[in-house]
């Protein structure tokens, strides 16, 4: 049988890697084992790009040598670690996929949207997450709980974006919700914690289910 993959998208700071570890625990209490990564990285190649790619000294980095290095560190990811699992038929969380490439690099950037599509089914070589939770946060309210959470460490290079880059960057997710509600289910990430993961175990409790027999 093949496995499923569930992704988590949204803004820096909207609690995702958080919903992330506990959904993972609400799974593995059912018995189903689960692989947990996250983009950029998730093997060690990729973990290699996402230094380049998060380095706040490599400021120059053009918009389009961005978008590239995050798909290279996708198609790696895809290849080395999501595949295999899918095949083996386990089940994978991911922290980040293919919509943020359309949010951030699309949105964000402004790179264009038609491009960046075909670029990430030749990096996700064809996977399409079986569900996405999205994350939807104000993006001062992001900042905020993010600065509250990291104490002295410095900003990486996406982090220290500005708000107006942020607010296209939700736009543009929220646009991805809009067109494919059957896979993207928008969450409200400004309730507390325990309200998320309620609602979010729900969605993913439909990717289960659709998976017996």
């Amino acid at each position: 049988m093949k496995g499923k993959l569930v992704s988590v998208e949204g803004l820096d700071g909207a609690g995702k890697t958080l919903l992330v570890e506990g959904l993972a625990e609400k799974i593995r209490q059912r018995g189903i084992p689960v692989t947990v990564i996250r983009e950029p990285g998730g093997s060690e190649v990729s973990e290699r790009i996402r230094g380049v790619l998060l380095d706040p000294q490599n400021e120059a980095m053009a918009s389009t040598t961005e978008a590239l290095l995050y798909l290279a560190a996708r198609a790696q990811l895809v290849a080395e670690v999501i595949q295999p699992a899918l095949e083996a038929g386990k089940f994978l969380l991911c922290d980040r996929f293919t919509d943020s490439t359309l949010a951030y690099q699309g949105g964000g950037r402004g790179l264009d949207r038609d491009m960046l599509a075909a670029l990430n089914l030749m990096a996700a070589d064809g996977v399409v997450p079986d569900r996405t939770i999205l994350l939807d946060i104000d993006p001062q309210l992001g900042r905020q709980r993010r600065l509250a959470g990291r104490g002295e460490v410095m900003e990486d290079r996406l982090e220290s974006e500005s708000m107006a880059f942020y607010q296209r960057v939700r736009e543009s997710y929220l646009e991805i919700a809009r067109q494919e509600p059957r896979r993207v289910y928008l969450v409200d990430a400004e309730k507390s914690p325990a309200a998320v993961l309620a609602r979010a175990w729900e969605i993913v409790e439909g990717v289960l289910d659709s998976g017996k027999g």
